[in-house]
């Protein structure tokens, strides 16, 4: 089997499993406990706090530990805009870019119908990137209020589009809105210097990167107010109560410091093989589409459109000669709907039903992506047989 659907997961590292170890078995304790054992727990949570605000370059009381990707999304746009309504009931509207994961637009459509926010979508062009200029105008435009909280993915997790993050982030500092972006699967592949970045707040999710599925990391900017979803003990600040989760925390933070110390060296090598198999792949199959930026684009992604097939059926096709891939999103699995991603980028509906996602793991072979282009002209090729 050749896996390329790391955008989907990756395998837990096995540093990050050597970790968290003994915090599954003898140092098992609670960190709010006042004892040996507890204090043990509070200080690796503290260590793996310090590690993670490291890689981000920010402070360690800015990161709350999640249960992943998802829920520090959810967290950051509905705690930010709740807390800054309450505090200033004019700020009524929230913007999003067409291109967000569900767990940013199901949240926007929450704070709609529950809360009676005004909801604006930030279009996006061909490419799937959001053009500066058309995000200042709607900053300051709209008669519902002024702006509580924007959120704009800092790459995209269907068609790897990078967005010129400082560039948005500084429209959205002047406009004084704070600016939240997922950068689930930017981790690994790019910078992730939140002063550089310029974001009031920022998701990570963990085993996007080597860690265990289950935990998830918000950066949340000093001095912004947030609302928390989750109350009780007053856990990691008072932002999300519960007993934390130490071991996933101390595989997060190893994870974390370990991608980042590969960082530069794996983007150079896996944009290299992923030219050249966007190169094999139009080359023999020059019907296909290439989607998202062309250069602006994460190291280890190549999308295509292939019109006239299926891409569950070539999907499928692919996985029986041992390939695996992704129609799309993992997080919209079993869905016969188009990619929402690919409608705001002006495909049709047909085509964009065509959709496969190849994403590299970082030791990716060139062999590897020899082979599975061979396989993709082939499995295509037998699809529009069929059809």
């Amino acid at each position: 089997m050749i896996f390329l659907d790391a955008a989907a997961t990756t395998p837990v590292r096995r540093e990050a499993i050597e970790s968290m170890f003994p915090f599954l078995t003898n140092q098992f304790g609670n960190p709010s406990s006042h004892h040996e054992l507890g204090e043990l727990a509070a200080s690796a949570l503290a260590n793996a706090r310090e590690q993670c605000a490291t890689a981000l370059g920010c402070h360690p009381e800015e990161l709350t530990f999640t249960s992943g990707g998802t829920e520090a999304d959810n967290l950051a746009l509905k705690g930010i805009a709740l807390a800054r309504r309450a505090a200033n009931p004019q700020l009524n509207r929230v913007l999003i870019s067409a291109v967000e994961h569900p767990a940013i637009v199901e949240s926007a459509e929450y704070l709609r119908r529950v809360h009676g926010f005004v909801v604006e979508v930030v279009p996006v062009d061909s490419s799937a990137l959001v053009d500066p200029g058309v995000f200042a105008a709607l900053l300051d435009s709209g008669s519902a209020g002024g702006v509580a909280v924007a959120s704009i993915m800092y790459a995209n997790n269907e068609v790897g589009t990078v967005q010129d993050l400082p560039a948005l982030a500084a429209v959205a500092a002047a406009a004084g809105v704070p600016l939240h972006s997922d950068a689930v699967q930017a981790a690994g592949w790019l910078p992730l210097q939140v002063g550089a970045l310029g974001v009031t707040a920022m998701s990570l999710s963990g085993h996007k990167i080597g860690a265990p599925k289950g935990v998830g990391l918000l950066y949340i900017k000093g001095g912004t107010r947030y609302e928390p979803l989750i109350h009780g003990g007053g856990q990691e600040r008072g932002g999300r109560s519960g007993t934390e989760n130490v071991a996933f925390a101390v595989a997060l933070a190893t994870a974390l410091t370990l991608a980042e110390q590969g960082r530069e060296a794996a983007a150079i090598r896996v944009t290299a093989l992923r030219a050249e198999f966007i190169e094999q792949v139009l080359g023999e199959l020059p019907s296909g589409e290439l989607t998202g930026h062309p250069t602006r684009r994460l190291p280890h992604v190549a999308s295509f459109c292939f019109a006239g097939t299926s891409g569950e059926s070539v999907l499928l096709e692919l996985e029986r000669r041992g390939i695996v891939c992704s129609s799309g999103s993992a997080c919209a699995a079993g869905s016969d709907e188009p990619s929402a991603v690919l409608s705001a980028m002006g495909f049709e509906r047909g085509v964009a039903q065509t959709a496969l996602r190849f994403s590299f793991p970082a030791d990716v072979q060139s062999g590897e992506l020899a082979t599975a282009a061979t396989e993709l002209v082939a499995a295509v090729a037998r699809v529009l047989r069929l059809s």
